[in-house]
């Protein structure tokens, strides 16, 4: 589909075309392994479904509309996607990334990456100097969040995008806690966007995902090289229900952010509440920069309490719409401490997380429900 269609035409009819046999408006699910052959090497476009589905092509092409993007590649999951880039860095070459990364994300790079002869530094990538003092002869690719997990931390995409491809690197951007709605990273001169569609693409926690866009053709063709090669691809079954979340993608970040701006406010009101991080708030050091290059600040919220990690464990245990659990982007909202759950990989690194901060995924309930429900939990702190 062309992209000349505004972002909430493109989430319902990007990669959508009505089945060519039954006429089915929506795509189906090619539940098959193996694809009948008219003769030796001579078939329909589909040979194996490790290598091409035809679910997973229609989950591709929106995606690839939705960022803007020539191509899209799917995953099985978000780490199986920033896994497959990491192919192309070769041993003795650097990665420079944010110093404020998911988890699993400094696992991947510290923990095993960096075990095959890639080198890894980490730094803050709000400040443009510092990333550019960072940068070392054989940096061949700039990694970063925008917002970050879990300190919400914007940086500026396109200064950072002169500044790496001025040192003949990549710029990678993880685009999840944004989705496409609210930031599309390729126009600001990112090489690739990455996303866990588990989250807000998906956004009804019922599949696990992962997404690479990019415009360069000869590096998606050795993406999908190593995509078949590796084979960390995702069902047809996770492509149709990562497409149906699609449909409703900007109606949901609306109310994401719409309901998140009316919760940090009452936070950032809330004597319990020593500091509140959320992009949408004057006191964020870049709000500027997330009014510059964002659309809306997004459904995620940061906060620490006066009462330390005692006061948070005991606010993510006492709340009852706020779900205690790891992820987010889904509907519903969920609550977590970062530091022993979705970071524990960084405990013991320079990239260790206050053990009394607490996140929140604000989700697509009413605001007030979900305000008298922190209420009530921030009532339980002596």
């Amino acid at each position: 589909m062309t992209t000349h269609y505004h972002l909430e035409t493109l989430t319902v009819h990007a990669g959508m075309e009505p089945d060519p046999v039954s006429g089915a408006v929506m795509t189906p699910i090619y539940q098959t392994s193996t694809y009948a052959q008219a003769d030796v090497a001579v078939h329909k476009g589909y040979e194996y479904s490790r290598t091409d589905n035809p679910t997973r092509t229609a989950l591709q092409q929106a995606l690839a509309a939705l960022e803007g993007g020539q191509h899209a590649l799917a995953f099985a999951s978000g780490m199986a996607a920033i896994d497959t880039i990491l192919r192309l860095i070769q041993p003795g070459e650097h990665v420079l990334s944010g110093n404020d990364v998911y988890g699993g994300t400094f696992r991947l790079f510290d923990k095993v990456l960096s075990g095959y002869g890639v080198q890894f530094s980490f730094v803050n990538t709000t400040d443009v100097t510092a990333v550019q003092a960072a940068m070392q002869p054989n940096t061949r690719l700039v990694w970063l969040e925008t917002p970050t997990n879990p300190m919400l931390r914007l940086t500026d995409i396109a200064a950072i995008a002169q500044i790496a491809h001025a040192g003949g690197a990549w710029l990678g951007v993880d685009n999840t806690f944004a989705s496409p709605v609210l930031q599309r990273p390729l126009a600001l001169g990112a090489d690739f966007v990455l996303h866990s569609t588990t989250k807000y693409i998906g956004g009804h926690s019922d599949v696990v995902g992962g997404a690479v866009v990019l415009n360069d053709t000869a590096v998606y063709e050795r993406l999908k090289f190593l995509q078949n090669a590796i084979g960390a691809v995702p069902g047809p079954m996770d492509c149709f229900l990562t497409l149906r979340g699609i449909k409703t993608l900007a109606l949901r970040m609306a109310q994401h952010c719409h309901n998140a701006q009316q919760v940090a406010h009452f936070l950032a009101d809330h004597t319990a509440v020593s500091h509140v991080i959320y992009p949408g708030l004057e006191s964020h050091p870049q709000y500027e920069l997330a009014r510059r290059q964002m659309a809306g600040p997004g459904g995620m919220i940061s906060f620490i309490l006066h009462g330390g990690e005692a006061a948070a464990r005991l606010v993510a245990r006492e709340t009852k719409l706020f779900t205690l659990a790891e992820s987010l982007g889904g509907v519903e909202s969920l609550i977590e401490l970062p530091a022993p759950m979705t970071h524990a990989s960084v405990a013991d690194s320079p990239l260790a997380i206050d053990p009394g901060l607490v996140r929140i995924s604000v989700g697509i309930e009413h605001a007030a429900d979900l305000i008298a429900d922190l209420q009530q939990a921030l009532g339980q702190i002596r």
